[in-house]
């Protein structure tokens, strides 16, 4: 019993080793090439394993590229939850508005621009895109406007739809930047937008 449940670990431990190799090969050529022009081929050769690991690990690329896609939107939050929680502000306007400069921030960068602003929407479709970015980041919102509200900040009122409603702008916010031919204008231009959304929410 010991036995096989020893080799049951073993295969499991495999079998994860080989699909994040998978991920971490197809990431960084899904940022520079996107989805389209990359083979499996390539994919496969890049990780080191064969075409067959990767069908037996993905239905699809399609199923790979969301993989890296979570990959990457998972490193997004926790990177801007750690600026947050680092910066050693106490007001969450102040807060929630280094969250956002924060978040244009890394969707400026090339990774992060091509996978989950241009690639991420066309790949996946709009539904499934808004899913995982709702996963990921609904929670540091959410925290960030109810600590908002129990400190006076913005005055009491439904914390799902407002959390909804906030995250919908910073991703129009941050896909307007991405589509822009002047993108460091379209930032600033958008920063004045959000910096004038959040102080309308602010009392006292």
């Amino acid at each position: 019993m010991s036995g096989k449940a020893n080799s049951g670990r073993t295969q499991a431990q495999r079998s994860a080793a080989t699909r994040d190799a998978l991920v971490q090969a197809a990431r960084p050529l899904f940022a520079a090439d996107g989805y389209a022009a990359v083979g499996t081929e390539a994919i496969v050769r890049a990780a080191g394993v064969t075409r067959g690991a990767l069908y037996h690990q993905f239905e699809d690329k399609t199923e790979l590229f969301a993989a890296v896609f979570e990959v990457v939107e998972a490193a997004l939050t926790q990177r801007i939850d750690d600026a947050v929680s680092n910066s050693g502000l106490e007001d969450p306007i102040e807060l929630m508005l280094l969250g956002a400069r924060a978040w244009l921030d890394a969707c400026a960068e090339p990774e992060a621009h091509r996978i989950v602003l241009v690639e991420a929407p066309a790949v996946l479709g709009w539904l499934r895109w808004r899913e995982v970015g709702l996963r990921y980041g609904m929670g540091l919102v959410q925290s960030l406007l109810d600590y908002a509200m129990q400190v006076g900040r913005i005055r009491q009122q439904p914390l799902e739809p407002l959390a909804h409603v906030l995250i919908g702008a910073l991703d129009e916010a941050a896909l307007f930047v991405a589509q822009s031919e002047n993108p460091d204008r379209a930032r600033a231009d958008v920063l004045v937008v959000l910096e004038d959304l959040l102080g309308s929410m602010a009392v006292g």
